[in-house]
């Protein structure tokens, strides 16, 4: 089955999301030819101009009432004029869950923005907040545009932070130039504590700083939640812990670990999990061929696999 790329774009009315896509399509480099359907879930002041695309070969589709989106309609657009690329211009106040439900099976979103005018967006989160979560959680750009000098940016920062870590954060000024978000957020954790509790959400925050700096890791005591992953190559006292991480969609999840030394490990089974309490010494490991951050586990403790054992980048 030939997979669908869905290039996505979310935001409230007036939010930009039209004038970027025009933009877009008017510029030979991403409109090459490529047959695409665009659908128009919400209708605002701006109008497309298909006069100005650069291909002809954009076929526009209103989507008038959340209720429409359903495979076999949304599939039979794509079929009518032999598309094999979609972008969406979705509306703001319907649920991203609909959407993602009701994608045919072949379509898999490869592109997710959330547009936003800096100058609302602090308002819309305070009477909105579900639907601003909603369109936050698994955005990976955050665009805020006519970005003026009085914008707080660290009010906006602040909000898409505490929703997610991993989406990229600009700031388009009203003369078109743009800004990327450079604010360092601490770590969600205390890295001077004498035991350095690691929540579940925050695996993959965690592993990310871990794998960026090990160094900096050595000789502290962690405590987490992970599974074991065991390996013939390794001596007896020796395994793999720690989780399968995600960064942006299913496709690219990998199983992510640390070598781990216990001398109960021949007592573990594979794909158990556990709570271990561990000292960090870097060192060469055969499960590396060099040196990395080696777990030296002092406590276990057995548990039932979380709710979701995928981590994220919330």
């Amino acid at each position: 089955m030939r997979e669908i790329p869905v290039y996505l774009f979310t935001g409230f009315l007036e939010a930009g999301k039209t004038k970027f896509i025009q933009e877009s399509l008017e510029d030979p480099r991403v409109n090459d030819g490529t047959p695409t359907l665009l659908l128009m879930c919400e209708e605002g002041v701006e109008e497309y101009d298909p006069s100005a695309f650069a291909s002809a070969n954009v076929f526009i589709a209103p989507i008038e009432n959340e209720e429409d989106l359903q495979p076999d309609s949304l599939q039979r657009l794509l079929d009518a004029h032999k598309c094999t690329r979609v972008i969406v211009e979705y509306n703001g106040v319907w649920s991203l869950t609909t959407l993602y439900e009701k994608m045919p099976e072949s379509w898999v979103v490869a592109q997710e923005y959330l547009f936003c005018d800096a100058n609302t967006f602090v308002s819309y989160n305070a009477n909105m907040r579900q639907l601003v979560y909603d369109k936050l959680r698994s955005c990976e750009l955050v665009v805020f545009n006519r970005c003026g000098p009085d914008v707080d940016r660290m009010a906006l920062h602040k909000i898409v932070r505490a929703v997610s870590r991993r989406a990229d954060i600009a700031y388009e000024k009203p003369d078109g130039n743009v800004d990327y978000d450079d604010i360092v957020d601490p770590l969600p954790y205390d890295l001077e504590a004498p035991v350095v509790d690691i929540a579940d959400r925050d695996y993959a925050i965690f592993y990310a700083d871990l794998s960026d700096d090990f160094r900096k890791y050595n000789e502290k005591t962690l405590r987490f939640k992970g599974m074991v992953v065991k390996s013939p190559k390794l001596s007896g006292d020796a395994f793999i812990f720690g989780r399968h991480v995600m960064n942006c969609c299913a496709n690219d999840i990998q199983f992510t670990g640390l070598a781990a030394v216990w001398p109960d490990a021949k007592l573990l089974a594979k794909g158990e999990w556990l709570v271990i309490t561990a000292h960090v010494t870097v060192k060469w490991h055969r499960a590396y061929g060099k040196k990395g951050p080696v777990l030296n586990v002092t406590h276990v403790e057995h548990v039932e696999a979380p709710e979701d054992p995928v981590a994220t980048f919330y």
